[in-house]
């Protein structure tokens, strides 16, 4: 499995921005070859992280791109700066 983290410093809404995520990415995750899950974290302070888990690299990498495309197009008022994008083999798991 892969999965793909995305940090958002500067959220303006948070809110807002989960529900957008909630009402139009989250079914864009699910038509992802090989999705597993999708998370949307509001970690406080202006801060939100999602992480999403494939069963191989590509749809991983497919993610990253379809969260930079829906991003642009749908958040970019609220996720006004651009995201710490992490990707990698998940190596362990409960």
């Amino acid at each position: 499995m892969y999965a793909a983290v995305r940090r958002y410093e500067g959220v303006t809404d948070s809110a807002e921005a989960a529900r957008l995520v909630n009402e139009g990415f989250v079914a864009l995750m699910h038509q992802v070859s090989g999705f597993v899950a999708y998370y949307w974290i509001d970690a406080g302070d202006g801060v939100m992280v999602s992480a999403s888990v494939f069963q191989d690299q590509a749809g991983a990498e497919e993610s990253i791109s379809r969260a930079a495309d829906f991003v642009r197009d749908n958040l970019a008022s609220l996720l006004p700066n651009p995201p710490q994008v992490m990707a990698g083999e998940v190596v362990a798991s409960a």
